[in-house]
């Protein structure tokens, strides 16, 4: 990652009870998962992996 700041916003959020995090990226696409380095990368891959919300089926997390 480069020092720059971006802008660009990214949270992932631990569901209390449960092993599983929840992402959402600075593009609005969200996604799920219990490994956190695999979270990351998802998130940093932008936009590989995922399109804006708007341009993807409801209810589909990639």
């Amino acid at each position: 990652m480069s020092g720059s700041p971006t802008g660009e916003v990214y949270r992932i959020d631990w569901l209390p009870g449960t092993d599983i995090l929840h992402g959402t990226c600075h593009c609005g696409r969200e996604h799920s998962s219990q490994d956190p380095i695999e979270m990351w990368e998802w998130m940093l891959a932008h936009p590989q992996g995922h399109q804006p919300q708007a341009d993807q089926p409801q209810g589909t997390s990639s």
